[in-house]
């Protein structure tokens, strides 16, 4: 089931997520919904909280990166096969000179702008039958797993810009939070007023 992504400005995008236990109800099919989600809008990630839930889960699948020439090889065969699922993930380490990558989020649609990060990441997260495991990315994944982990963190790619580029983009924030924005997905906008 596709579910509403929602929208800049809402306040669960700025809580910090809460962890969840094996009984949570309704995971698995929380998990599908959100892979789901996230194909129906062209993400290759997407949190908890952007569907209106503050808990500590995102999803991931890489594959649309896999074809990106610039990549070496190995890197495009490792995004390739990668689909998982993070639930309470903690970032341990985060090394290496920080590299520019021009960032987007389903919660901030038609906003774009180079974000600097760590290229490399040591993570501990459990899958979604509950294995914890720990392990390290590197390159365009560990970037997509910080976007995300920083999603539960109440921590979104804008507020990592320069003080001149959030001015920049100040109204189309605001747009989007009002729901003046064309997303070719289903979403759900905190300031619209039911009527």
């Amino acid at each position: 089931m596709i579910l509403p992504i929602v929208a800049y400005g809402d306040p669960v995008l700025r809580k910090k997520a809460e962890p969840i236990t094996p009984d949570y109800p309704g995971l698995d099919a929380l998990i599908e919904n959100m892979f789901e989600t996230m194909y129906g809008a062209s993400g290759v990630g997407l949190a908890a909280p952007q569907i209106g839930r503050s808990i500590r889960l995102f999803v991931v699948d890489a594959t649309p990166f896999a074809d990106d020439e610039d990549l070496s090889e190995a890197e495009q065969q490792r995004l390739k096969s990668f689909k998982q699922a993070f639930i309470n993930p903690e970032i341990l380490e985060e090394t290496g000179d920080e590299w520019a990558f021009n960032e987007g989020c389903l919660s901030i649609p038609g906003v774009n702008e180079e974000v600097f990060r760590c290229p490399n990441i040591k993570i501990k997260y459990q899958d979604a039958d509950f294995n914890e495991h720990v392990e390290e990315f590197d390159g365009l994944l560990a970037r997509v797993i910080q976007h995300e982990y920083d999603h539960i963190e109440g921590v979104l790619f804008t507020d990592k810009l320069s003080s001149l580029k959030k001015r920049i983009i100040k109204n189309k924030l605001g747009n989007i939070s009002k729901g003046k924005v064309n997303a070719d997905y289903r979403m759900r906008f905190p300031d619209i007023k039911l009527r």
